[in-house]
């Protein structure tokens, strides 16, 4: 699903990541906004990856939870999702997403939290 999303990586520390999802015509709807399924597979993707990086070889996490808020009009341009762990449990992880366009970092686009939870 990243190769067709044509999801990338940034960054990657030990507790974030900064992901990135080049904008392609295809993200838009109907009134020239990048839609929301586009807006939460992204932000999925980065605690995946948040997740990920941080848990080496724990491939496995699923997604048990996801909320987000939509807070402004996507630009159409490339979306950042900044996602940072919260607290890591034995079998859940919690992570926050922050959501921009490339060219407005500032201004939110959308605020995620979301848990995953770990492989017994």
């Amino acid at each position: 699903m990243a190769e067709e999303l044509d999801f990338r990586v940034d960054a990657l520390h030990e507790r974030s990541a900064l992901t990135r999802m080049p904008f392609h015509g295809r993200m838009l709807r109907p009134g020239g906004t990048i839609s929301g399924p586009t807006i939460m597979a992204l932000a999925d993707a980065a605690m995946y990856a948040v997740i990920l990086g941080h848990l080496e070889g724990v491939e496995m996490a699923v997604t048990s939870n996801l909320n987000i808020n939509f807070l402004s009009k996507p630009r159409p341009e490339d979306l950042l999702a900044e996602a940072r762990i919260l607290k890591i449990g034995r079998r859940q992880v919690v992570c926050e997403v922050s959501v921009s366009s490339q060219g407005k970092r500032d201004e939110l686009v959308a605020h995620v939290t979301g848990t995953y939870v770990l492989p017994g």
